[in-house]
């Protein structure tokens, strides 16, 4: 969990965003309590003049409806400036949360699965918007007990002394209310989040479940979290009961024996019949410190669910300089010492090597020999733990976003394709110039769409290049294809290929390699590849062992060596484990391997 210095941090963030909205919620509260307090002494007053006859009762009669109206006025306001408050800080919070998850590496944000993250973004980030409104409500909530306790000593002492005998009980029950209140929100949103994250495992797995007939199984597991849910759902309610039950017996004995107190006093004289009126309903305001305890859960709600919204936003962004590459550089690509290490487990280890730019290296190994983790540091997908990588001579890390963007591209095995950001196949391929690439012409998108052999079957769609990327009907060679159109749409001088071209037949992966090599095209290319026929079609091929690279040299000389052989043909097992058969086009490797999301790279020139 992120510490409470987090959470306090993002919440006063979100409390300077709304600055202008609270500040004007804040003086509609105020004016409206200024009102309250007002009203009763104008009421007593106007009571006690036409009690008398007095001439000038219409007058005060008068002031006092403006009042009531203004009241009503400012607490329309109020509640129409509460929302406003609320929308515009959730919003900066989530952004600030997506912010975090997007700028980090992928293996920071890899702990955090995609239901518990739209658990935070959605339910907790809503949670913690309602901090500022709330903060200047509470201010305005404490305003009015407190010029009502005033106003009371003012029409008679006593009855201020009886209501603050009474205080120190009401005080007890909002901090216990408090106290109890957190530990209980804490745990149900925290119960709230693991039912996300199951559920959305189990829609993104709802093919599998469905054929392997697994449906009650998975329901089971999705609901298993309920009962604690419900504890704590049960003990939060339960707290609010309690709070409520007691101040509903505190309050009225607090209130009836000010109105005592103030009619004891209008038998001796010293209390008219406007100011008893006054004072039963100033007594009712004061007892309204009681009313504290709903912004105060409110708060206690913000408080709780913004410290899991900010261990998203806290998430360490990978950092980038302001270098630019040498223009006219061919991409010479170098690796040296590099060694990445996640959860103790190294996955790469000293990996030095040297790429000349313009060539093909094709990237083999078994299952979990780090070749998709070598890929991932190649275009700084994530950074090494040790060693440098370079391109054309400069550190990766030095560069700016947009230039290290621009000039590395990625297209993965299952790419993803953002709906809502790019709606339209077209403005998909698009997306793959990046924000600095500026807008893509038709003939541009349609070019890239060709040389990824996707724009026969694109023009098949519904509307062509205009068709709902949402809806489109797409194989999974389909896809691979619009993800490799998406590469070449960046037109960078470094392209890396995970295991892109594992989905295409042979003849349409010859025909996406010759557009690799085409001179319009030309780049550094690294593929990850388990086919034999990538591997050998290569300039160089980087055989990678248990996070090492084994050799390095043409496929042809490899091709000698038995154990080299056998990756493409037999999965290697302990003694005392079965052995299995794999043929070349085996599955990429799994997400224990170390792999970098198959999903678009937010801000890249590429995606895939």
């Amino acid at each position: 969990m992120a510490s409470p210095t987090g959470s306090d941090r993002l919440l006063r963030g979100a409390v300077r965003h709304t600055a202008g909205t609270t500040a004007a919620l804040l003086l509609c509260s105020v004016a409206g309590a200024a009102c309250s307090l007002a009203v009763p002494a104008l009421a007593g007053r106007t009571l006690d003049l036409v009690l008398r006859h007095s001439p000038g009762s219409g007058t005060w009669l008068l002031w006092t409806a403006v009042l009531l109206a203004a009241e009503v006025l400012l607490e329309t306001g109020s509640v129409l400036l509460t929302q406003l408050a609320n929308a515009r800080a959730t919003a900066w919070i989530r952004l600030r949360a997506l912010g975090g998850l997007l700028g980090t590496a992928p293996h920071r944000a890899a702990p955090h699965s995609g239901g518990d993250v739209a658990a935070r973004l959605c339910v907790n980030a809503t949670d913690s918007g309602t901090a500022p409104a709330a903060l200047a409500t509470s201010l305005s909530s404490v305003l009015v007990p407190i010029g009502a306790l005033v106003a009371l000593a003012l029409i008679h002492v006593w009855t201020a002394v009886v209501f603050v005998a009474g205080l120190p009980l009401l005080l007890l029950l909002l901090r216990a209310f408090a106290t109890q209140s957190s530990d209980s929100v804490g745990q149900y949103q925290r119960a709230q989040g693991a039912v996300a994250t199951r559920l959305a495992e189990a829609l993104a797995g709802a093919l599998t479940i469905a054929a392997a007939g697994t449906a009650r199984h998975e329901e089971e597991r999705v609901l298993a979290p309920l009962p604690e849910l419900t504890r704590h759902g049960t003990r939060m309610w339960r707290v609010h009961g309690r709070a409520v039950a007691r101040s509903g017996v505190l309050l009225p004995l607090l209130t009836t024996a000010v109105v005592a107190v103030a009619g004891v006093g209008l038998a001796a004289g010293a209390v008219s019949v406007g100011g008893l009126l006054a004072a039963s309903r100033y007594a009712a305001l004061a007892a309204g410190i009681g009313g504290i305890a709903a912004p105060l859960g409110t708060l206690v709600r913000a408080r709780s669910a913004g410290s899991r919204t900010a261990e998203l936003a806290d998430l360490a962004p990978m950092a980038h300089g302001s270098a630019v590459l040498p223009a006219d550089a061919p991409g010479d690509l170098e690796l040296r010492g590099v060694r990445v290490t996640r959860d103790g487990v190294p996955l790469v280890t000293d990996v030095t090597l040297s790429i000349r730019g313009g060539t093909t290296v094709a990237v083999v190994g078994r299952s979990g020999a780090g070749k998709s983790t070598l890929a991932a540091v190649a275009g700084r997908l994530t950074d090494p733990d040790a060693g440098s990588v370079l391109l054309d001579g400069v550190d990766l890390a030095e560069l700016s976003r947009s230039e290290l963007r621009g000039a590395a591209s990625y297209a993965f095995a299952r790419p993803v394709f953002d709906g809502g950001a790019t709606p339209t196949v077209g403005a998909a391929l698009a997306a793959g110039t990046g924000p600095a690439g500026g807008p893509a012409s038709t003939a541009s998108v349609r070019d890239a769409a060709t040389a990824a052999c996707a724009d026969t079957f694109v023009r098949l769609l519904p509307l062509g290049y205009d068709t709902p990327v949402d809806g489109s009907p797409l194989s999974g060679g389909e896809s691979q294809r619009l993800g490799l159109a998406r590469a070449f749409m960046g037109r960078g001088r470094l392209m890396i290929l995970d295991d892109a071209t594992s989905s295409l037949d042979t003849a349409t992966e010859r025909q996406v390699e010759a557009a690799l090599a085409a001179p319009s095209r030309a780049c550094t290319r690294l593929i990850v590849a388990h086919r034999v026929s990538t591997a050998a079609r290569a300039d160089q091929v980087v055989w990678m062992e248990a996070g090492r690279v084994r050799r390095s040299g043409p496929h042809s000389r490899l091709w000698e060596e038995p154990e080299y052989r056998a990756v493409f043909t037999v999965e290697v097992r302990p003694a005392d484990a079965p052995r299995r058969s794999t043929v070349p086009d085996a599955p990429p490797e799994p997400a224990g391997s170390g792999a970098p999301p198959s999903s678009a790279v937010p801000g890249t020139g590429a995606g895939g």
